[in-house]
């Protein structure tokens, strides 16, 4: 297990072990084990980042439709298709970096391996989460998690070592957060409507109350669906099954919005995708 995933984990039993000593002091606290309690323990461990850990308190918060499922839903799948595109993002760069340093690239491709692990597990996961949210009719789909903390700029120890320098212990943790935490805000901002674009994001999300079209969202699932099926392209896992899923599901999702050029232009894109693979 990586350092920086341990160190999570350490973080989250903390941040949880205080939420229940506090819901014990406090007479109007939500009680352990309550979609209340996930909801608030979610937004704790959120803050402080670790997103892993906010994962799980989602995972059992949406387990069951209740007042937080329609809140909980779009913010878990922003948070593993985020985490998914981070994990990526981390394989890419070792990588590059495995086939540039042809002398020494034992350590690059394993770390590749273990990052694109990571990744297939929460893209298989959105798949998931995805399905279920179609299931339901909200519209808007309400947005209501605070903006992520971090930055879009490229990660630069990955920048480092897709050249061929592997990183050192130290430099690979940092690597691991930021590239994380990257993910995340993108996603976050791809949510909102405002891609590529963190400080709008930022103001949209500010009040916690953001409504956004559902053919909107749909539209930005969609196109996640098909970038995250790249992972399982010939060149990095080879699964041309895997691709068909995500394929198929991004396919699917845009025959429940209007046709726009942008959706013409996926669905052309994703066809194609599938006709190679």
């Amino acid at each position: 297990m990586h350092t920086s995933a341990i160190r999570g984990m350490a973080t989250g039993i903390l941040l949880v072990s205080c939420f229940v000593l506090n819901s014990c002091s406090g007479d109007n606290a939500p009680q352990q084990g309550t979609p209340a309690f996930y909801w608030a323990a979610a937004k704790e461990t959120f803050a402080a980042k670790d997103y892993a850990k906010t994962i799980e308190h989602l995972e059992n918060l949406t387990a069951t439709d209740n007042e937080f499922t329609a809140r909980g839903r779009p913010w878990l799948l922003v948070m593993v298709s985020g985490m998914a595109r981070g994990y990526i993002d981390l394989a890419q760069s070792f990588d590059d970096g495995s086939r540039t340093n042809k002398s020494n690239p034992t350590e690059f491709r394993r770390r590749t391996n273990t990052y694109r692990g990571e990744a297939n597990r929460m893209a298989l996961e959105l798949v998931e989460v995805f399905d279920k949210f179609q299931q339901g009719k909200d519209d808007p789909v309400p947005l209501a998690y605070p903006f992520p903390t971090g930055s879009a700029a490229p990660v630069m120890p990955l920048t480092k070592a897709a050249t061929g320098i592997m990183l050192s212990p130290a430099e690979i943790e940092t690597a691991e957060k930021r590239a994380i935490e990257r993910g995340v805000l993108l996603s976050a901002s791809d949510a909102a409507g405002a891609p590529d674009d963190p400080a709008k994001a930022r103001e949209l999300l500010k009040a916690g109350t953001l409504q956004v079209p559902r053919a909107a969202f749909v539209m930005t699932m969609a196109t996640t669906l098909f970038n995250e099926s790249k992972l399982y392209g010939s060149r990095q896992i080879g699964d041309p099954e895997k691709v068909k899923i995500l394929c198929n599901r991004a396919l699917d999702a845009l025959k429940t919005v209007p046709e726009t050029k942008q959706t013409k232009e996926l669905s052309s894109k994703i066809s194609k995708s599938l006709k190679a693979t």
